[in-house]
């Protein structure tokens, strides 16, 4: 499966906001967002009026840039979502926040959902006491995640744990930071996750 490998803030100026991509970089003053840099391209500065179907797109791509998905996996996720039981947009964000690479950025083992990826690719993460190496594998309440028990593992996970921890831990998750655990406490309703994209735009678009 391809992946982006271009400048990630680029993607941040064309949604006109702050994704969050590069960790704690993205809470420095220098942010290009922050600075009010336009949207890359020539004509990035010329102000456009979005039609519905625009508007529906752009919240599209804000929303799987933000996790870090390809189009067909991002797909993949909302079918998904849309054959089970409740509100579609709601249990689309409910399952891209329990994917493990989600959690792992939650609790702070990695500073961003990419550098998450990577960390658990590499083998750094046990998940109810087994290694796991699949970002995209889905937790339910009850799961453990702890980092194993490796002291490079361990060097990696604490400084985004100590920056996670001062900005707070998501209220459906435990965080032991002495054992570099982590525990899923119940699935996360909309107001916990508090998404920056509207998510019944993004099902309208996909139910066109």
């Amino acid at each position: 499966m391809g992946r982006y490998t271009g400048p990630v803030c680029r993607m941040c100026r064309r949604e006109g906001m702050q994704l969050f991509l590069k960790g704690d970089r993205c809470f420095m003053a220098k942010c290009p967002v922050q600075t009010g840099r336009p949207p890359p391209g020539v004509h990035g500065q010329r102000r456009r009026k979005l039609s519905d179907y625009g508007a529906q797109l752009r919240e599209k791509q804000r929303l799987r840039r933000m996790y870090g998905m390809q189009e067909g996996q991002f797909h993949f996720f909302f079918d998904k979502a849309l054959a089970r039981r409740g509100v579609t947009g709601e249990v689309l964000l409910q399952m891209l926040e329990m994917r493990l690479d989600s959690i792992v950025h939650r609790l702070g083992f990695a500073s961003s959902r990419a550098a998450a990826r990577q960390f658990v690719r590499h083998g750094h993460v046990c998940v109810n006491g087994r290694k796991a190496t699949i970002p995209s594998m889905r937790l339910k309440a009850g799961d453990a995640v702890q980092v194993r028990e490796r002291e490079n593992s361990r060097a990696l996970a604490q400084p985004g744990m100590e920056s996670a921890e001062a900005r707070g831990i998501a209220p459906w998750l435990a965080l032991d930071k002495t054992a570099f655990r982590g525990e899923v406490l119940h699935l996360p309703t909309r107001d916990e996750i508090a998404p920056i994209v509207n998510e019944q735009r993004v099902v309208e678009l996909y139910s066109k």
